[in-house]
């Protein structure tokens, strides 16, 4: 599986209302790109046009990729709610994106999965059983399961508490390696952590940020990230 970037150039409306744009966003491959502003600049709308999956924003530009191949079938999206279904057990929710294409599950592949994520003892109980930090690996397995080269995460530890969001972070570095990212969030600590890529979203356009050294994720307390996490905040407060 080759990861390829993604670039998208242009501007978005709901009806008379501007949304964002016009702008130029590329995120490249096999990285991590994350994408901070304040609320109400369109973050989350970028992120659903390129997965496809927004129907109602009017978008006048092009999305494209390094390879030039159409990117339908190569996304999988992580949202900020786990979206687990309360009645299937964890390992049904993984493979609940093969049920709904009427293919095959593979379970074999699913428990996998779950063994690499740290829920193998857990495979057999439903999502009430669970806690927060467990459901969003049990998310984030389901992701993994669609095997996509372009991972699109919109916010999806922001309702955990620090040391499991941390923990989680952590693991998705590991088991994403490899692949194209694009990550909303609103955490400057998030993105200081994790981006190759930092890019502020504001209602002028977007601005990039420099990243700190070294690889994801950066140890929480490593000068330069704490550094670039204050400088990230200053620049949401003035966007503000």
């Amino acid at each position: 599986m080759t990861a390829p970037g993604l670039a998208l150039t242009g501007s978005a409306a709901f009806g008379d209302t501007p949304v964002f744009g016009p702008l130029t966003l590329e995120v490249p491959a096999g990285q991590w790109t994350c994408l901070l502003g304040p609320s109400g600049v369109g973050k989350t709308t970028l992120l659903r046009l390129v997965a496809g999956l927004d129907e109602l924003t009017q978008f006048d530009g092009r999305i494209t990729t390094t390879d030039g191949d159409p990117l339908r079938g190569r996304i999988a999206l992580m949202a900020q709610s786990d979206l687990l279904m309360p009645w299937l057990s964890v390992l049904e929710n993984t493979l609940l994106g093969a049920r709904l294409r009427g293919e095959t599950p593979d379970k074999t592949h699913a428990r996998d999965v779950l063994a690499r994520v740290g829920l193998s003892d857990h495979q057999d109980k439903r999502p009430g059983a669970l806690s927060g930090g467990q459901r969003q690996r049990v998310a984030l397995a389901r992701t993994l399961m669609e095997d996509r080269p372009v991972v699109l995460l919109d916010e999806p530890f922001s309702a955990l508490d620090a040391k499991t969001r941390a923990e989680m972070q952590d693991m998705a570095c590991k088991v994403l390696e490899g692949r194209t990212v694009l990550m909303v969030t609103h955490d400057p600590g998030e993105a200081a952590r994790l981006g190759h890529q930092i890019v502020v979203m504001e209602q002028t356009g977007l601005r990039d940020v420099t990243p700190p050294p070294g690889a994801i994720p950066r140890a929480v307390d490593a000068p330069e990230t704490l550094r670039t996490q204050a400088e990230l905040l200053a620049q949401l407060l003035r966007a503000a």
